[in-house]
């Protein structure tokens, strides 16, 4: 299961997982694309569930449709930046509560719901984070990340003596994604990639491969920790 599975990053990782023959369910508030990624892989099962994430009651109707189903790995993936829809602080507050809305708590909310249906032992949560989570820039967007790391180790915690383990994975810059778009050379792309060791943008395969990795049996002795996927623009410690 994969929140923001329609677009950047959350179509690579879902469409990771049906390379692989997995049964995926693609959630996300458009279903355009949701149904554009189960249209482009017509031999696997891809199913597209539009759920605003947001909204409480269709977050838990997500989860009573899963019925016996056994989810093997969720991806908490959704998010986004959200502008400022009304001037002065009524926008600001406003803002500051959607983000914390669509980046944290959507994730937070679609877990609790599928937690019953995860499977003991050998369940993977996954959350997508943020390098900006880790060092800040972003406001609200930034505070909301750094809640996913903070969250994704209680969950670990909780996981444990079940066997199913909870990892976040913090990308950095990664190009052909909805918050960096823009193709070619531009100022801030020379910048964004001057920041890493290695040279070059991320892409969302790069990202889709660590969260693969994580959820394999691989990684079945990795739990409450942090997958930096940033090309060195950060460093570990």
């Amino acid at each position: 299961m994969v929140s923001g599975g329609g677009t950047g990053i959350g179509r690579a990782i879902a469409e990771r997982f049906a390379a692989g023959g997995d049964e995926v369910f693609v959630l996300g508030r458009r279903p355009e694309p949701l149904e554009a990624v189960a249209a482009a892989h017509p031999q696997s099962a891809v199913r597209a569930v539009p759920v605003d994430l947001t909204d409480t009651d269709q977050v838990i109707e997500v989860g009573k449709r899963l019925g016996e189903r056994t989810v093997d790995v969720l991806v908490n993936n959704a998010g986004g930046i959200v502008r400022d829809e009304e001037p002065g602080l009524a926008g600001a507050f406003d803002g500051f509560r959607r983000t914390l809305e669509r980046n944290l708590l959507s994730a937070m909310m679609l877990t609790e719901a599928v937690w019953p249906s995860v499977r003991r032992p050998g369940g993977r949560v996954i959350n997508i984070s943020s390098i900006a989570g880790q060092r800040g820039g972003g406001d609200a967007y930034a505070a909301a990340k750094a809640g996913i790391i903070a969250w994704g180790y209680d969950l670990a915690a909780r996981g444990g003596g079940e066997g199913i383990t909870v990892n976040t994975v913090s990308p950095g810059y990664v190009q052909d994604t909805e918050f960096f778009n823009a193709r070619g050379r531009s100022a801030r792309h020379d910048a964004l990639v001057g920041q890493t060791l290695l040279g070059r943008a991320g892409t969302p395969a790069d990202v889709a491969g660590a969260v693969h990795f994580l959820a394999s049996p691989d990684a079945s002795w990795i739990t409450g920790q942090v997958l930096g996927v940033n090309g060195g623009a950060l460093l570990g410690r």
